[in-house]
C-alpha cells in the first residue's frame, strides 16, 4: 500500500510504502542464487525427464512408495497440527487482539471479493473435477465411514468433503498466517525465508534463507507449469464435449496461448482490477452451475443426500483425521498403489503442501486489515462450507445419474477423470448443454486466477524487497506457459504427470520448512510484548514525518524527521 507525502517547501512528492521494510536484504551472491538457480534446475529437470521419461518416472515412483510407506503418519500429524493451530488462533486472546497491518488497518477488499479470490486461488480448478470423480471412485471403497445399510451414495462424498474441506484449508491457512503476520505486522518481505529463519542461529540464517526460498520458487514454478498443462487438457476435454473438436497437441497449444494471454492481462492490471474481476466472475458462474444442477437435476435426492452426508462428515471427522491404515504398515509396501492413503490422503496432503507457497502467499497479501480470528474463520470455515455444498450437489447428482445410466459416469471417470463432470452435466435435462459451456469457462477462469495468484507470490519470492512491476509478472506468466508447452507438446501427458508427481513428492522436505515457520510464528506471537506492539504501529504508520531506522542489532526505531525518537521494537 502506498501513501504520498504532502507537498512541502523543499520536500518532493515521495511515496510512503507500508508496511515499512524492517527485514534484511540478501547479499549479492544469495540474490544471484535465487534468481538463476531455479531456471537452471528446472531446465535440467525437464531435459532429464524428456530424455529418459521411463527412468525418471521409475525413480519418482520409488520415492512416492518410500514416502507413503514410511511417512503417512507424519502427514496425518501435520494436518492435525494445522487444525490445532487454527483452533488456537480462533479461541485465544491473540485471535482478537492481533490485526494484520496493525490496530488501525482496514480490509482492502469486500468480503465477497476476498472470498472469491481465496476460493479461486486455493482449489477452484481441481475441485471442478474431483467433486464428481472422487465420489464416484470411492463409493465402494470408503474406509472409516460406516454407511447405513443400502446407502451407496455417502462414503465417497464424505471423504471428498474431508479432503477438500476444512483440513485442507487449515493447512493453507496456517502457512498464510505465518507469512501475513511476518509481512503486515513486522515489516518483513512476503517471503518464506523471512518468516522462517529467525528460529535458527544467526550464523545459519543467510544460507538457510536462500535454501528455503529456492524450495518455494521451485515448488511454485513446477506446480503452476504442470497444472497449466493439465488445465489445457481439461479445457480441451470440455470443448470436445459440446463442439466435437478433437483434443490434440495443436489444440493444447492453442489453449495454453489463450489462457496464458488472459492470465498475463490479469497479472498486468493487478489484483484490484484483473484478479478481482475474474475471481468475482468465477463466483457468479459457480453459483449458476451449482444452483442449476440442484434445480434441474434430481433435487430431492440431492437435498436428502447432502443432509445425510453432512451428518456423516461431522460424525466421522475425528476418525478420518487420525486414520493411518496401521495394518498396511505390517509389511513394507512394494508399491504406493497398495495403500489407500497413498492414492488419496497422503497424495492430497502432499498436493496442498506443495501448492502452499503460492496459495498461502497470495492469501496473505490480500488479507490486510483482518484480525487473526477473522482471518482464520474466513480462510477455513467459509470456503469449507462452499466446498461441501459444491461437492454435495455435483457429487450427489453424479451418483444419481451413474445409477440411472448403469455406470455410465463411472466408465467415463475410469477413462479420464476430467470427463466425469461433463458426462454428468450432459445428463441434466433442459440445461445440460448450457452447463457444459459454463463448466468449460470455469476451467479457464479458475486457472487464470490460480496462475495470476502464483505469479504474484513468485514475483515476491524472486524480487523482494524490491517491488516487482507489472511487466515482470507478465514475463513470469510467459515463462510458466513456456514450461507447460515444452512438457505437454514434447513429452505428452505422461511426462506432465511425472513432473507433477515429483513436485508433490517434494512436499516432504518442504513440510519441514513449514513446521519451522509455524513454530517461529508461535514464538513471535507468544513473545509479543509492548515493544513489538509499538513496532507494529510504526511499521504501518503512513505519516511521512515518521521514519523507521534499523540499527546494527536489528532493532527498529521510529523517529520524526527532526530526529525525535517515538518508539522501538525488535525487528525480529
Amino acid at each position: 500500500m502506498v501513501y504520498e507525502k504532502p507537498r512541502g517547501h523543499r520536500e518532493s512528492l515521495e511515496p510512503v510504502v507500508i508496511p515499512r521494510f524492517t527485514g534484511r536484504d540478501l547479499p549479492p551472491i544469495g540474490r544471484l542464487l535465487i534468481q538463476f538457480t531455479p531456471p537452471i534446475a528446472i531446465i535440467a529437470l525437464i531435459f532429464m525427464v524428456l530424455k529418459n521419461p521411463d527412468g525418471v518416472a521409475g525413480v519418482i515412483f520409488d520415492m512416492r512408495t518410500y514416502v507413503t510407506n514410511d511417512f503417512t503418519w507424519l502427514f496425518i500429524l501435520y494436518s492435525l497440527f494445522a487444525v490445532a493451530i487454527c483452533a488456537w488462533l480462533v479461541f485465544s486472546k491473540l485471535g482478537k487482539q492481533v490485526r494484520l497491518g496493525g490496530p488501525n488497518a482496514k480490509p482492502e477488499y469486500s468480503n465477497f471479493a476476498w472470498y472469491s479470490m481465496l476460493f479461486a486461488c486455493g482449489q477452484g480448478i481441481g475441485l471442478i473435477f474431483w467433486s464428481v470423480a472422487q465420489p464416484i471412485m470411492l463409493r465402494d471403497d470408503s474406509p472409516v465411514i460406516r454407511a447405513v445399510e443400502g446407502d451407496v451414495a455417502g462414503g465417497g462424498i464424505v471423504w471428498a468433503y474431508f479432503h477438500w474441506g476444512f483440513t485442507a484449508w487449515a493447512m493453507y491457512c496456517v502457512v498464510a498466517v505465518c507469512l501475513a503476520y511476518s509481512h503486515h505486522n513486522l515489516g518483513k518481505t512476503l517471503t518464506f525465508r523471512e518468516a522462517t529463519v529467525d528460529i535458527l542461529p544467526r550464523w545459519a540464517q543467510g544460507g538457510a534463507g536462500v535454501v528455503v526460498e529456492l524450495l518455494a520458487i521451485m515448488a511454485t514454478v513446477l506446480g503452476l507449469s504442470t497444472s497449466f498443462a493439465f488445465a489445457a487438457m481439461q479445457f480441451s476435454s470440455g470443448l470436445s464435449s459440446f463442439t466435437g473438436a478433437t483434443s490434440s497437441p495443436t489444440l493444447w497449444l492453442l489453449v495454453i496461448v489463450g489462457l496464458g494471454t488472459a492470465a498475463a492481462i490479469s497479472a498486468f492490471f493487478g489484483i484490484s482490477k484483473g484478479m478481482k474481476l475474474v475471481s468475482e466472475t468465477n463466483s457468479i458462474l459457480s453459483v449458476v452451475l451449482v444452483l442449476a444442477a440442484l434445480v434441474f437435476g434430481p433435487t430431492l435426492f440431492i437435498v436428502s443426500n447432502i443432509t445425510q452426508t453432512f451428518g456423516s462428515y461431522f460424525m466421522n471427522f475425528i476418525p478420518m483425521s487420525f486414520w493411518t491404515d496401521a495394518p498396511s504398515t505390517a509389511q513394507p509396501l512394494e508399491s504406493w498403489q497398495q495403500s489407500w492413503n497413498g492414492w488419496w490422503t497422503v497424495f492430497i496432503w502432499c498436493w496442498v503442501i506443495a501448492f502452499s507457497p503460492f496459495v498461502a502467499g497470495f492469501i496473505a497479501r490480500i488479507s490486510r486489515g483482518r484480525t487473526l480470528r477473522e482471518f482464520v474463520i474466513g480462510v477455513t470455515v467459509i470456503p469449507s462450507l462452499i466446498v461441501m455444498l459444491w461437492i454435495g450437489v455435483l457429487g450427489s447428482a453424479a451418483i444419481y445419474y451413474d445409477d440411472l445410466s448403469a455406470g455410465g459416469i463411472s466408465s467415463a471417470v475410469g477413462e479420464n477423470v476430467s470427463s466425469g463432470l461433463f458426462v454428468m452435466l450432459e445428463s441434466i435435462p433442459f440445461v445440460g448443454s448450457l452447463l457444459l459451456i459454463v463448466a468449460t469457462i470455469l476451467v479457464a477462469t479458475y486457472y487464470v486466477t490460480s496462475l495470476d495468484a502464483g505469479t504474484y507470490a513468485l514475483a515476491e519470492f524472486v524480487s523482494a524487497p524490491k517491488q516487482a512491476g507489472a511487466w515482470f509478472r507478465v514475463v513470469l506468466v510467459i515463462s510458466i506457459g513456456a514450461v507447460a508447452t515444452v512438457l505437454l507438446t514434447l513429452g505428452g501427458s505422461g511426462v506432465v504427470d511425472t513432473v507433477q508427481t515429483g513436485t508433490i513428492i517434494g512436499a516432504f522436505p518442504f513440510s519441514i520448512v513449514i513446521l519451522l515457520m509455524i513454530i517461529n510464528t508461535i514464538k513471535r506471537l507468544l513473545n509479543r510484548d509492548r515493544a513489538t506492539k509499538e513496532l507494529e504501529k510504526v511499521v504501518n504508520n503512513p505519516d511521512p514525518k515518521v521514519e523507521l531506522k534499523i540499527d546494527e542489532a536489528g532493532e527498529a526505531r521510529a523517529v520524526t524527521t527532526d530526529g525525535m525518537a517515538l518508539g522501538s521494537g525488535g525487528a525480529r
